[in-house]
């Protein structure tokens, strides 16, 4: 196959002594006359390619079908209102509604207006506590950076207020204001790949100007340290994080009642902890300290030292996700077994009883007010969309309160979780979905999918893509590797640093086992992972090249001797490691996917990032795929499908999606030869 030809020039490092070259260095600069016109010529080859797929536009057509059902979210409670998002099933974007009192819906907020094409998305939300105003961040093409507006919600108006240079922020609210983070504004050009640094905290007071926000805690001999912050319900406690990574921060506190005098929790940056709720004059908090499985302690407020904290909700041999206050009681969410879990106990720690769900599947955050009667969450798995329950707090029992109607029949489909042996013996769990009665002869369609990294779990969920592909055949497989969050913090620590490896070696041996007991083959066997997941599909590919047909690294870290020199890169170290380290060195060289590209017959690889992509430079991808093009042995592709106006995934516009999705399913049944 025939790639636009990539300069290579003479670019070099040394790294402890090795000299390792770097000729498409020039591609990292996202703002070249010569990479926008590499991406011009790649986009065009791609989807020239893509065009002659003779069963594209059915997969397109199948997916927009299936994506038009009405979607909503969990109602939020504020003050004596309740709001919802509900997208009708084609928008771009979901919109925000108040619910009146006969079940008729108001427009608060519509996303879709932002801009012409749906790239410009809602980022964080936050209502004020006494339901006046609501802040809420906008991201233009997919950027993490964002700009905060406020809306007095019982006029309609916007106020004058817009705040500017928001990255890695939450917002909340305080009396008439709100505590956010931002960083110093980045040189002009340097937005989407300069290095972050000097992440502050501020408070902001409504129909103030930005200029005037209070400055609350900064650590200027810190540059890589970022800080957030969020209140209880009762807004008279706030705590404050310190992180320079995606794991560990120190904890401080902020009391209304004592001068806002910041106090000190855990000032070590080694362990989670999280500021989830009040009781009177006692902080609870969610740690991992002393608890891998997670614990939620109690902080006196008054005397906080470590001497004085006891045990709540000690740790148990499942994970412990979050905990919501209601009445007078605590409820807890669990993962057990990578499928959710709700235990409820009283406000001393006692446990009362497990609230029954309707199956092995993921349930998202408990939506109450601390004084409701009842509370709302959604449900999904592998084959049910996302449905709203309610949950009544004195009983605990559960109930539909809306559930969308697709044009999927679950009933035809099953899910099932095995264990499998690791490289070292470790079991590992995999879900394989697909249609009821396949055949196990090895001749079927596999998409293997993961992430290992950043404590990050990969939960049972419903996505329209995996749909249009098990009823095409498809068996859709998510392995539950180390590096994730499944199995608390020992099991993310067994794929870091020194031992990332492990997290290719679970994933190839989920490849293996699928191969072994026939549910596929390596000439129909596809891998898939973005981000991190990315990194996972990239090292895998390149290790095993002979085991996969079809290759996704979507948005990956693929430049691991250099992921720290842009945006947010440095805060990956924890995970990773850094090449200034001699030993860390070794072991980055000795997986990077773009350092351990050969002559090769790598499997048919379709490299996915996006040009607003500032978390995940898309220079990763560029680089890589123009490596792999230039040792490709056979006639597998490799192509880079480089979306436009779009960033690391979140608020990608539905049209944006449903093209996405059709591209990677039709590359991916087309290498496979399979019939659609």
């Amino acid at each position: 196959m025939k790639y636009p030809t990539t300069f290579k020039d003479n670019t070099q490092d040394s790294y402890h002594g090795t000299i390792i070259k770097d000729p498409y260095r020039w591609l990292e600069d996202d703002n070249s006359k010569a990479t926008k016109e590499w991406v011009i010529a790649q986009n065009k080859v791609t989807f020239d390619y893509l065009n002659q797929i003779p069963f594209r536009r059915k997969i397109k057509n199948r997916l927009k079908e299936l994506w038009n059902y009405e979607r909503f979210s969990t109602p939020i409670l504020v003050a004596e209102q309740r709001y919802i998002f509900r997208n009708d099933g084609l928008q771009n974007q979901a919109i925000l509604y108040k619910l009146l009192e006969d079940d008729q819906l108001k427009i608060i907020l519509d996303p879709n207006e932002f801009s012409a094409d749906g790239t410009t998305s809602l980022g964080e939300y936050s209502f004020s506590k006494d339901g006046k105003y609501l802040a809420y961040q906008i991201s233009e093409g997919g950027s993490d950076w964002r700009k905060i507006k406020i809306l007095e919600l019982a006029s309609g108006e916007h106020l004058a207020d817009e705040l500017e240079q928001i990255k890695f922020s939450g917002m909340s609210w305080q009396g008439n204001g709100f505590y956010y983070s931002r960083y110093p504004k980045p040189k002009s050009g340097d937005e989407l790949s300069a290095r972050n640094v000097h992440h502050k905290l501020y408070f902001h007071k409504v129909n103030t100007a930005q200029s005037d926000d209070i400055l609350i805690h900064e650590t200027p001999d810190f540059p890589n340290r970022g800080v957030f912050a969020n209140t209880t319900d009762d807004q008279r406690f706030t705590g404050i994080g310190l992180w320079e990574s995606t794991s560990g921060n120190a904890l401080y506190f902020l009391d209304r009642e004592n001068a806002n005098v910041k106090t000190a929790i855990f000032e070590e940056i080694s362990h989670d902890f999280s500021l989830v709720g009040n009781i009177g004059n006692d902080l609870l908090i969610l740690t991992n300290y002393h608890a891998d499985n997670n614990r939620v302690i109690i902080v006196d407020s008054r005397n906080p030292s470590q001497k004085n904290w006891r045990n709540l909700i000690p740790e148990s041999e499942d994970k412990l996700e979050d905990i919501e206050l209601i009445g007078d009681k605590i409820f807890a969410t669990y993962t057990h077994n990578v499928s959710s879990k709700v235990r409820v106990f009283d406000l001393a720690g006692k446990p009362l009883e497990d609230v029954k769900l309707p199956g092995i599947g993921t349930i998202g955050a408990i939506h109450a007010k601390r004084n409701s009667e009842t509370g709302f969450f959604t449900y999904t798995s592998f084959t049910q969309p996302a449905t709203i329950y309610s949950l009544d707090v004195k009983d605990h029992s559960t109930r539909i309160y809306k559930a969308p109607k697709v044009k999927f029949d679950p009933t035809l489909f099953e899910t099932k979780q095995i264990w499998y042996d690791s490289k070292d013996g470790t079991k590992v769990p995999m879900f394989i979905t697909y249609k009821k009665g396949i055949k196990l002869d090895g001749n079927n369609p596999t998409l293997l999918y993961g992430y290992g990294g950043f404590n990050v779990s990969v939960p049972p969920a419903f996505s329209v893509q995996r749909a249009v592909f098990i009823e095409n055949g498809g068996v859709f497989v998510v392995a539950n590797i180390r590096g994730g969050g499944e199995f608390g913090k020992k099991w993310h620590q067994a794929g870091t640093l020194a031992s990332k490896q492990n997290v290719f070696d679970d994933f190839i041996a989920a490849a293996e086992y699928l191969i072994k007991h026939q549910y596929t083959s390596s000439e129909n066997l596809g891998i898939e992972g973005g981000s991190n997941g990315g990194l996972l599909v990239g090292a895998c590919m390149t290790q095993r090249p002979e085991l996969f047909a079809v290759a996704f690294p979507r948005v990956g870290v693929l430049d691991m001797l250099r992921y720290d020199k842009f945006t947010i890169g440095r805060a990956w170290s924890t995970d990773y490691g850094l090449s200034e380290n001699k030993d860390a060195f070794k072991y980055l060289f000795a997986y990077s996917p773009l350092h351990n590209v050969r002559c090769e017959k790598y499997p048919a690889t379709m490299v996915m990032t996006a040009d607003h992509d500032d978390r995940v430079v898309p220079a990763h991808s560029f680089k890589f795929a123009a490596t792999l093009q230039d040792h490709q042995k056979g006639n597998n592709p490799v192509l880079i499908r480089i979306e436009t106006s779009a960033g690391h995934g979140a608020g990608k516009p539905i049209s944006k999606l449903i093209d996405e999705a059709a591209d990677l399913l039709s590359f991916m049944f087309y290498n496979m030869k399979a019939t659609i």
